[in-house]
């Protein structure tokens, strides 16, 4: 999705992808060129390394809507860039509404992926869905998929009962984007990397999945200094993505690790302090994510924006919060459609909110905090 100035600039985030332990790539047809440089990059690597390209674990997502024998063109134009027979992996993309989901299950979605399985052009199907978890769970419950891409973040939990459930059913799991829409964790502000220590912010977020025993972190390298981490943690994982004791603690003298099963471990005691600096610096104004305030007669998406101001006033990630708030309702059904302009201060929401919380209030200095001019999205 990133590596995408140049066929050159991509094999060579591939070919460091590779050294670094890496074997699954995640690519899209929506993601402009991406498809046909790494269709080159893999053509390459091919010649290079053909053991090191027969590990690799190929994923392409297409777009939730068309008809069957637009959907078939689009996947045979896509097996065309990438320079392969079959995919490993073929995910809708973006199953973010109940319409979606209908396609999938019962409309020209299900044909599609009935038929590229049949044909042996996908060896498993899945989805990928910045929807509501309601919907993420109905798409869990059918049963049609072998594996999901999810919002799976440091910051942003609340996924994380239905990852677990999806494995322990079986399915694979994929971490959508930790390290940017995670939090920019790449560019942490000086708060993130105080409340984090003795940890980088990115290695932090990218190891406490590892221990929830997601399957596969999505990297987004654009250049082969992002996968840092990725050689550093590879060997780490052990089953189900437990870190090794000797990997617990990073930086140049390791404090040593109590163990499994023996309390803590030096991840869950970085979490707390994280979250205890935060509740610091928020006070009693800090949202506790419960939800209990909805629904909103104006329908704004209150816990949501209270978590971005608790990232800006909590750790300093004023770049991110922003960047993420002035999205909303710039980027169809991929994000937010209210911000806290929406709220018509009827404190609908007031009694509800076990904390006493001012919502309105607090949504009014979100937007003050937060409002800008939105970034260019990268794609789409």
């Amino acid at each position: 999705m990133r590596a995408l100035d140049s066929p050159t600039q991509m094999e060579t985030v591939l070919l460091a992808a590779v050294a670094a332990g890496i074997n699954h790539i995640e690519t899209a047809p929506a993601y402009g060129p991406a498809e046909t440089f790494l269709g080159q990059a893999l053509a390459a690597l091919e010649r290079r390394d053909r053991q090191a390209r027969a590990h690799l674990v190929l994923t392409s997502k297409l777009l939730p809507g068309p008809d069957l024998s637009t959907a078939q063109a689009q996947l045979r134009a896509c097996l065309k860039r990438l320079g392969v027979a079959r995919l490993d992996n073929l995910a809708v993309h973006g199953l973010n509404t109940a319409d979606h989901l209908a396609w999938a299950l019962n409309g020209p979605g299900a044909e599609l992926l009935a038929w590229a399985e049949g044909e042996g052009l996908a060896v498993q199907v899945g989805f990928s869905s910045h929807g509501s978890n309601d919907l993420i769970a109905a798409a869990l419950e059918s049963g049609r998929f072998g594996f999901c891409c999810l919002h799976l973040h440091l910051f942003d939990p609340q996924r994380l009962p239905l990852a677990r459930a999806a494995l322990e059913a079986g399915l694979g799991v994929l971490a959508i984007s930790p390290a940017d829409k995670g939090g920019r964790l790449y560019d942490p502000p000086p708060e993130l990397l105080a409340d984090c220590a003795p940890f980088q912010p990115l290695e932090l977020a990218y190891r406490v999945l590892l221990e929830q025993g997601i399957s596969t972190l999505s990297l987004g390298a654009s250049q082969p200094g992002d996968l840092v981490w990725a050689r550093r943690l590879t060997a780490a994982a052990g089953p189900r993505g437990q870190l090794s004791p000797d990997e617990a603690e990073p930086g140049p003298e390791p404090a040593p690790d109590p163990g499994p099963g023996s309390g803590p471990t030096a991840v869950d005691l970085a979490v707390e302090r994280l979250r205890a600096s935060a509740a610091q610096r928020l006070g009693e104004e800090r949202c506790g994510q419960c939800r209990a305030c909805l629904p909103c007669p104006s329908a704004v998406p209150i816990p949501e924006l209270l978590r971005l101001r608790n990232l800006a006033v909590g750790h300093g990630m004023v770049a991110h919060a922003r960047e993420r708030y002035n999205l909303i309702g710039r980027a169809g059904h991929w994000w937010e459609t209210l911000n806290a302009e929406a709220c018509r201060q009827c404190g609908a929401c007031l009694p509800r909110c076990p904390h006493g919380l001012p919502i309105p209030d607090l949504l009014a200095d979100t937007h003050r905090r937060l409002a800008a001019a939105p970034r260019r999205r990268l794609w789409g």
